[in-house]
């Protein structure tokens, strides 16, 4: 992990996808967040950038996608620098199938990535909670998918759950969602969530200390909206 990754892994400590996802919405105007994501290890956020790799719906004729295999695409996914990546999959139109499982997702394990993020389903989570990395998912599969889905171009932009995933983007997940944010932003997105967090702290004492007689009025303070 580089000097400057580091760094942004004390900036998020503390931090949570929905103050990050409301700073997002101050500094961009698309959507960031994905929703309806499940991990073999829930109380584990994820954090790094994100290498990509693209899944189509299946067919036989496609060679170069038969030959490098799910391996071949991993490699050529977190090239020579694959220690605190984020592991993106997109779904190939199918987010009920499974893209992999404890075997083929222990070389995230073996290479020390951050996490894995996949718009589909995994086999294993047994398996996979025991690995370093943090696993978030459409949800557990039993049945392999292989003649489903396949992986066919690695580090290209993903739709991931609607959302726009570009490589060197950075992966912010915990078991509210998923959030997006572009690595030319990461660090004024992750000060601003940390301004966030605080004034909801100052807006829960105002909520301790609020007069029930004077809101029954009509007499509003602070943000409207509590």
């Amino acid at each position: 992990m580089t000097g400057q990754d580091t760094d942004l892994a004390t900036m998020v400590t503390g931090l949570d996808c929905a103050a990050i996802v409301d700073a997002m919405g101050r500094a961009h105007h698309h959507r960031a967040h994905v929703l309806s994501l499940v991990s073999p290890t829930p109380q584990r956020s994820m954090f790094g950038p994100a290498v990509t790799i693209a899944y189509l719906p299946y067919r036989d004729d496609f060679t170069d996608t038969k030959t490098a295999g799910f391996a071949g695409w991993f490699y050529r996914a977190v090239g020579n620098t694959p220690e605190g990546a984020v592991l993106v999959l997109s779904s190939g139109g199918y987010p009920d199938v499974s893209h992999g499982g404890g075997t083929k997702m222990s070389r995230l394990h073996n290479h020390e990535l951050a996490g894995l993020l996949c718009d589909g389903r995994l086999r294993d989570f047994d398996e996979l909670a025991r690995y370093r990395f943090a696993t978030w998912c459409r949800g557990e599969a039993t049945r392999a998918g292989g003649d489903t889905v396949m992986p066919c171009a690695a580090n290209i932009p993903v739709e991931v759950g609607g959302v726009c995933v570009t490589p060197g983007d950075y992966i912010y997940a915990d078991r509210a969602g998923a959030v997006v944010i572009p690595a030319h932003s990461v660090r004024d997105v992750l000060t601003e969530a940390q301004h966030i967090q605080a004034e909801d702290e100052d807006f829960l004492a105002q909520i301790r200390n609020e007069d029930p007689s004077a809101l029954r009025a009509g007499r509003r303070f602070g943000r409207q909206e509590l």
